[in-house]
């Protein structure tokens, strides 16, 4: 039993190299002896030389101090929102790290978004009978400041699953991630290598856009990445041209290559929380994108969305009908990251797995620039993960300078971030504050670090809450273990948010206790047995 759980350690340090197995991880992420050089990003490059198994413990974090570590003038007055990823509770902490206020659903997360008035939220449908690429969702419901459930849409089956994050549209829409199921017939007609295609087909991404109302909603609006497709495998296939002369177009076969896992390695992590219990060998791999987050620019009437599989980020237009979407018009407005994807040779500076894409409001210091995490800084060794700050290549009249021979501009990042060789692996995220400093989540860790535009901490906190949400056949919600403080992201809200006005924000008498881990959910994790 121990050789066999020492294989796996040694495995999922492999994974963990090329953020693999872990929520917002895609399990297709791994890079092959003989993938081609001009697919692999570099940072990919990077992280396969780290070989080592790591102690997954001391990497999640789940022995570190809790609470708030520090706090200096110089921090924004508000307060911060979270949901641990195995947990039904969302918080909401003071400064201080007083828990001043609690919703709680049926569900564990996704993300989630305060509203004027209540919280709306993704949640992890337990029943979806496929997709398990982590990040699963398939539901987004409306609470109220007390908790009571306002409105609610599904859309979780066997075709499509919402996943990891959506975005609350000013006229109150909300865009959602989505996974759409293709077949392996309809994969191979579209040009996609059949050496990379799992055997149940692929499940690109799409974006949809919901009215909700108090029955549920409707969806009025859709994008898919399966209509801007170019491949260059077969010249009988439609679609069929060079990437590089197209680099607005999505080629369907960039991205890594296709993952080996026998069904012995693939119980093991199912046992031991490292892959959802609805995974299956048919589907391994089909997640060609994982897609992560999603946010909207209303100025621009513009959605951009971070592509983890692409190490990329895309920018697209919202201002088409669906019909208009499907053709050239829906074509990416913009793309950074990795300018290999569409036949650029591979760039200095970039992004390596990355979560979270924002546009930083008007107002803000750097106000129309976009802020992105890293998790594997580009070039890295050892692994780290960065927030960067980019200003987007933007023309008067909203669209992007064409790409030239380093790709689409801009060559490098305004701003970057990074805690030393602090690393976050999966999931996290960044965001501005109207004071200029930048709310920095490392999500697998549940540490939160607020940051001057030095790059000074100012503010500093560990969640000490977990949770106990649990599938029916006893798996965590997400692929997470050993990672129990995880978050997918936290929130700064500021102190006059109207959602506040005229609420008893004073500290809960008494506070939540701090979660007790489960020690058999833990030991397969720990070197040598130790405690």
């Amino acid at each position: 039993m121990e050789n066999r759980l020492t294989m796996v350690r040694q495995e999922l340090a492999l994974f963990i190299g090329c953020s693999l197995l872990l929520t917002g991880c895609s399990p297709n992420g791994q890079i092959t002896a003989d993938t081609e050089d001009k697919k692999m990003p570099e940072s990919d490059k990077v992280s396969e030389q780290q070989t080592a198994p790591p102690d997954m413990i001391k990497l999640a974090g789940v022995e570190e101090p809790r609470g708030v570590r520090v706090n200096k003038a110089g921090n924004l007055p508000g307060y911060i929102m979270y949901t641990p990823l195995v947990s039904d509770t969302t918080y909401l902490i003071d400064r201080e790290g007083n828990v001043v206020h609690t919703w709680k659903s049926d569900y564990a997360p996704s993300s989630e978004y305060l509203v004027n008035d209540g919280l709306i939220r993704g949640a992890r449908v337990p029943d979806a009978p496929r997709f398990f690429g982590g990040g699963q969702g398939g539901r987004i419901e409306k609470l109220s400041w007390h908790g009571d459930l306002v409105w609610s849409f599904e859309q979780a089956d066997e075709r499509r699953l919402f996943h990891h994050d959506f975005e609350v549209m000013p006229n109150g829409n909300i865009l959602s991630l989505c996974w759409e199921a293709k077949t392996r017939e309809e994969s191979l007609q579209a040009g996609r290598n059949p050496d990379n295609t799992p055997q149940a087909g692929l499940w690109p991404d799409m974006i949809v856009e919901i009215e909700p109302s108090s029955s549920g909603g409707k969806v009025i609006w859709e994008w898919h990445t399966w209509d801007h497709m170019i491949q260059n495998h077969d010249a009988d296939l439609p679609d069929y041209g060079e990437p590089g002369r197209h680099p607005r177009k999505i080629d369907i076969n960039a991205g890594p290559a296709l993952t080996e896992i026998t069904a012995q390695q693939l119980a093991q992590a199912k046992k031991i929380g490292q892959a959802p219990g609805n995974a299956t060998l048919e589907d391994w791999g089909a997640d060609m994108y994982h897609s992560n987050a999603i946010d909207y620019n209303a100025a621009l009437d513009q959605i951009a969305i971070s592509v983890r599989s692409l190490s990329e980020i895309w920018v697209i237009d919202h201002g088409l009908t669906t019909a208009e979407a499907e053709g050239d018009a829906g074509d990416l407005l913009y793309r950074w990251g990795s300018p290999n994807n569409y036949g650029v040779s591979d760039s200095a500076d970039g992004l390596g797995h990355q979560h979270d894409v924002r546009w930083i409001p008007a107002g803000y210091p750097g106000a129309g620039n976009i802020m992105i995490f890293s998790n594997d800084a580009k070039n890295a060794a050892p692994p780290r993960s960065e927030v960067v700050e980019i200003t987007p290549p933007l023309n008067a009249d909203g669209t992007y300078t064409d790409p030239d021979d380093s790709g689409f501009g801009p060559t490098q990042p305004v701003w970057r971030y990074s805690d030393g060789n602090f690393y976050s692996p999966f999931i996290s995220g960044a965001h501005r504050s109207r004071n200029g400093n930048t709310l920095v989540t490392f999500g697998p860790q549940g540490r939160f670090v607020e940051v001057t535009p030095e790059g000074d901490i100012v503010w500093e906190y560990w969640t000490p809450y977990s949770g106990e949400v649990r599938m029916p056949d006893g798996s965590l919600p997400q692929p997470a273990r050993p990672f129990m403080y995880a978050v997918f992201r936290a929130t700064f809200v500021p102190e006059d948010h109207p959602a506040l006005i005229g609420k008893d924000l004073t500290p809960l008498d008494p506070q939540p206790e701090p979660s007790l881990l489960r020690e058999e959910e833990l030991a397969p994790f720990r070197m040598d047995g130790a405690r």
